[in-house]
C-alpha cells in the first residue's frame, strides 16, 4: 500500500536504535524523510551514513532530550534543513526502574524528564510547522501505564502522561486538522530489552516465561510490526483516526494470558 508519505519530513526521537530504528526504516520504505533526534552521535551517524549509501534521504540532530534548549534547537535544525515538518514520532525513553520504595524526589523528576517532558517539548516546537502541513503526531507508550510493573514509578507515571497528552492534544489540535495517536508497546525485543534480560541468572528461562504469556503466537512483537502501524497512523490512510491508544502487542495487555 502506498501511504502517500513520499518526501514527508518526520521527526523520530531515538530513531537510531530499537523501535525507533524500526520506525526510521519503515518511513524510508515509504519514501518519507526521517529526521532522527538522538544524543548518541556515533549511533545516529552510522545509521545516517548507511541510509545515504543506499541513495535515500534522511537527516539527524544531536540533542540531549532532557535539556529544553537542545530540544528546541533540534526542531529548528529540522526546519532549517527542510523548511517543513509533516510528522512527529515521540519515541525516546527508558524504563529506568525509579521505584516508590527506593527512588528519591530527584530520581522521579529525572525519570519524567527522560520519558515525558521532551514529548511535550518536541511537539510544542514542531507545532507551527505541523499546523501548516496538517501533520500527525504519534506518541510511543508502554503497557506499564495500564498494567503496572512494579519498581518503575517514574516510567509508569511518564507513560500515563503520554496517554493523557495524546488525548489532550487530539482535542486541542482538532481546529488545525492535526491528528494525534499513541501506540502502546508491551513486549518488544530491542537492544535495551536484551540488556535487561541478560541481568537474570538464566536469561533464556526468563524470556520463555514472558513469551509464553503473549497470547498471539507466544512471541515478542517485532520492531517492524510496531513501525508498520506507526507509519499508517502518520499517513492520510488513517485520516479519521485521532485520540486513539492503539495496542500492538499480540494481545498481551488485554487478552486472557491463560490462553
Amino acid at each position: 500500500m502506498d501511504l502517500n508519505l513520499k518526501n514527508k519530513v518526520v521527526i523520530v526521537t531515538g530513531g537510531s536504535k530499537g523501535i525507533g530504528l524500526g520506525i526510521t526504516e519503515a518511513l524510508l520504505a515509504e519514501s518519507a524523510i526521517p529526521v532522527i533526534i538522538s544524543r548518541n552521535k556515533s549511533s545516529v551517524e552510522a545509521v545516517i551514513n548507511k541510509i545515504h549509501s543506499e541513495g535515500k534521504e534522511a537527516h539527524y540532530a544531536i540533542a540531549e532530550l532532557t535539556d529544553p534548549e537542545q530540544c528546541k534547537k533540534a526542531v529548528e535544525a529540522t526546519i532549517k534543513k527542510y523548511g517543513r515538518i509533516d510528522g512527529v514520532v515521540n519515541n525516546a525513553g527508558v524504563n529506568d526502574s525509579v521505584s516508590l520504595e527506593n527512588g528519591s524526589y530527584e530520581d522521579f523528576m529525572e525519570s519524567l524528564k527522560r520519558n515525558l517532558v521532551h514529548y511535550y517539548l518536541i511537539a510544542h516546537h514542531a507545532l507551527p510547522e505541523l499546523k501548516k502541513s496538517k501533520g500527525s503526531i504519534v506518541n510511543i507508550g508502554s503497557k506499564t501505564s495500564f498494567t503496572g510493573q512494579g519498581g518503575t514509578s517514574g516510567y509508569a507515571a511518564a507513560n500515563g502522561g503520554r496517554n493523557a497528552l495524546t488525548r489532550e492534544w487530539a482535542v486541542e489540535l482538532l481546529p488545525y486538522g492535526i491528528r494525534v495517536n499513541a501506540l502502546i508497546v508491551a513486549e518488544c525485543y530491542t537492544p535495551l530489552y536484551d540488556k535487561w534480560i541478560k541481568t537474570f541468572d538464566n536469561p533464556d528461562e526468563k524470556l520463555e516465561s514472558i513469551t509464553k504469556h503473549i497470547p498471539l503466537e507466544n512471541r515478542m512483537t517485532t520492531a517492524e510490526e510496531i513501525a508498520n502501524t506507526v507509519v499508517f497512523l502518520l499517513s492520510d490512510k488513517s485520516s479519521h483516526t485521532t485520540g486513539e491508544l492503539i495496542f500492538v502487542d499480540g494481545g498481551y495487555t488485554h487478552l486472557d494470558r491463560a490462553l
